[in-house]
């Protein structure tokens, strides 16, 4: 029996808005649960397609041969779509990630086949309640780990919430300027960091601990082995943009940077002085509600790409076997290089206190400074401040 022009406009009605439904519903769990912004724009795409082809189909227009092929057509070009986008991201996928998130937890004091090093004596001073709390960059948390393990009671010192943990470098110089934390482990501070301190009357002290190399990389087939100071500070103000330019292949450089007030973007702006550092590769990441945020991009080894850590972290923490170190000036980043002051880049890192009033501070820091804890920091494989003996 023929529907009549008003039933098809009633079922249009009732079916139309429980097809957008749907996929407000699909939006919201992709938006939620996945960060690939190619579908943010293909569910709208396919709930109006569905809405469209209901009302063709209630005006009887999808009957027959021309029908299923419109229909047919259309399911072929979503196929189609979603496997080319899963097949870029598979594409992207296959080159590996330095700056995403380590293991700390191999580095955790007192458990069974810690990362963390032994002192492999008895240490001069031992800490006792109440403990210090310690927080810190990623990259030096197997350092102060190592600390804890040679001079703290024996405990469960997780990484994440305890009093030897981990909240990387931005928020360790927060909850320090807060209180939240007694020390911090990390690179110098910003000027924003700086800024924060003084604003909330707090006075940074910074004890040197160590040297680091601020290393540069590239993809391990890159044929450039090497550039100079100078040549950093014009690849990331924008003036250098093909490898050709740098005796390399003709292809562009993809130059990524680290996020805000992290311990490596802050040596990045440092070198770049004066020089103006350009925006940096963005990635667009869903929000809860659906929203498109942008953030900074993980660094990810393409052929062309070029980024930047500290040379512990880069090899020993995050490395993937698929990148190179560059020499910078002519000089590789070696542990040696940065002990006799030949590499370029090499940079303190510090203890950082705020005026805690932990009674055992001073004799934390004192040790950490003297032989026993220059020789942790040896072990580690950082460079101290202090001559190996």
């Amino acid at each position: 029996m023929k529907r009549t022009t008003w039933e098809n406009i009633g079922l249009f009605i009732v079916f139309a808005p429980m097809i957008a439904l749907v996929g407000f519903v699909i939006l919201v769990g992709t938006a939620l649960f996945s960060s690939d912004r190619f579908y943010m724009y293909v569910i709208p795409i396919a709930v109006i397609a569905s809405i469209v082809l209901l009302a063709i189909g209630l005006m009887g227009r999808l009957k027959g041969k021309t029908g299923k092929r419109i229909i047919a057509g259309m399911l072929l070009a979503a196929v189609l779509s979603i496997a080319g986008n899963e097949g870029i991201n598979l594409y992207h996928k296959s080159f590996g990630v330095v700056g995403s998130e380590v293991n700390l937890g191999a580095y955790k004091p007192f458990v069974k086949d810690t990362k963390a090093v032994s002192l492999g004596e008895d240490a001069g001073f031992k800490v006792v309640q109440p403990l210090p709390v310690m927080d810190g960059a990623t990259a030096l948390y197997p350092l102060y780990a190592s600390f804890a393990q040679a001079i703290y009671p024996q405990g469960d010192y997780n990484p994440i919430n305890s009093k030897v943990r981990s909240t990387k470098t931005q928020e360790a110089y927060a909850g320090l300027i807060k209180g939240e934390a007694d020390i911090i482990f990390a690179a110098g501070p910003s000027d924003m960091q700086l800024w924060n301190a003084k604003t909330a009357g707090v006075e940074l002290k910074l004890t040197p601990l160590g040297k680091e190399a601020f290393v540069f990389f590239v993809h391990k087939d890159n044929p450039v082995t090497g550039i100079t100071t100078e040549q950093v500070r014009e690849i990331y103000s924008g003036k250098l943009t093909n490898w050709s330019q740098l005796g390399g292949k003709d292809a562009a450089i993809k130059a990524f940077q680290r996020p805000e007030d992290s311990g490596s973007q802050t040596a990045l702006q440092r070198l770049m002085g004066d020089t103006k550092l350009m925006e940096p590769l963005k990635e667009d990441v869903a929000s809860g509600m659906g929203g498109i945020i942008s953030q900074t991009a993980d660094y990810r080894n393409y052929p062309g790409a070029i980024g930047y850590s500290f040379l512990f972290y880069a090899t020993e923490m995050a490395g993937n076997g698929k990148i190179r170190l560059l020499e910078i000036d002519g000089i590789a980043p070696t542990c040696d290089n940065i002990r006799n002051g030949t590499y370029p880049l090499a940079n303190d890192f510090y203890a950082i206190t705020a005026g805690s009033d932990n009674p055992n501070l001073d004799g934390l820091l004192e040790w950490i400074t003297s032989e026993q804890g220059q020789k942790i920091v040896e072990k580690v494989g950082y460079t101290p401040i202090l001559p190996s003996s």
